[in-house]
């Protein structure tokens, strides 16, 4: 039997016969494969060939497609950039199931703590310790290594105290596209254990708008 032989250059890559993909189906694969919201600069980096304002009217066309096809997901803007996300109409479901994961994660003396940062930051510690009542060093720290918090800044003044602010992990891990879409005080208390926390807060921000 006679032994092929095999002429090494005949095996080259492939990678310059590469298929001529629907840009949006590339969007698409990339969004179903990511865990976070994409920029349009991440979208960028992956097709160079593609500018911003093309990959942005290819991310509406996807969006308005999901809608028209009632589709269970829809693709939202969420922290900077783009992510699919469930409809509104499974929240309930959606709501017991990931409630019942943060609070694996998060005790209801941090959902408290993070609540008041979300809505008064910036804020500082000594600020978040008066609104709950109790000393909030040890909880804000663990906010700040867990992603959901940071420091944003310094208070004007004698002092300079520390500024802490929500982040995007925050924003993403609650599905906000910023924080204007936070949810009601009446909504953030279901997910607490204790009121008076978010009572004082009640009360600070009845202040505030005075």
């Amino acid at each position: 039997m006679e032994t092929e032989n095999i002429n090494a250059g005949n095996l080259t890559p492939t990678q310059d016969k590469q298929p001529k993909e629907n840009p949006k189906s590339i969007l698409e694969a990339i969004l179903f494969a990511a865990s976070e919201p994409i920029t349009v600069k991440q979208f960028q980096h992956a097709m160079p060939g593609i500018n911003a304002r093309d990959i942005r009217k290819a991310l509406t066309e996807i969006r308005d497609e999901y809608q028209n096809m009632n589709r269970s997901f829809r693709l939202m803007e969420i922290a900077n950039g783009y992510q699919i996300c469930t409809r509104p109409e499974f929240s309930d479901w959606i709501r017991k199931f990931y409630i019942q994961q943060v609070r694996v994660t998060l005790s209801p003396s941090a959902l408290e703590t993070l609540a008041i940062v979300a809505y008064k930051q910036p804020v500082t510690r000594n600020e978040v310790s008066t609104i709950r009542g109790v000393n909030s060093d040890s909880v804000i720290s663990s906010l700040v290594e867990k992603g959901l918090v940071c420091v944003s800044g310094r208070k004007e003044g004698a002092g300079r105290s520390l500024l802490f602010s929500t982040t995007d992990t925050f924003l993403q891990q609650f599905g906000l596209k910023d924080p204007s879409e936070l949810p009601s005080l009446e909504e953030i208390e279901q997910l607490l254990s204790t009121s008076n926390g978010l009572e004082s807060l009640h009360n600070s921000q009845e202040e505030a708008e005075e």
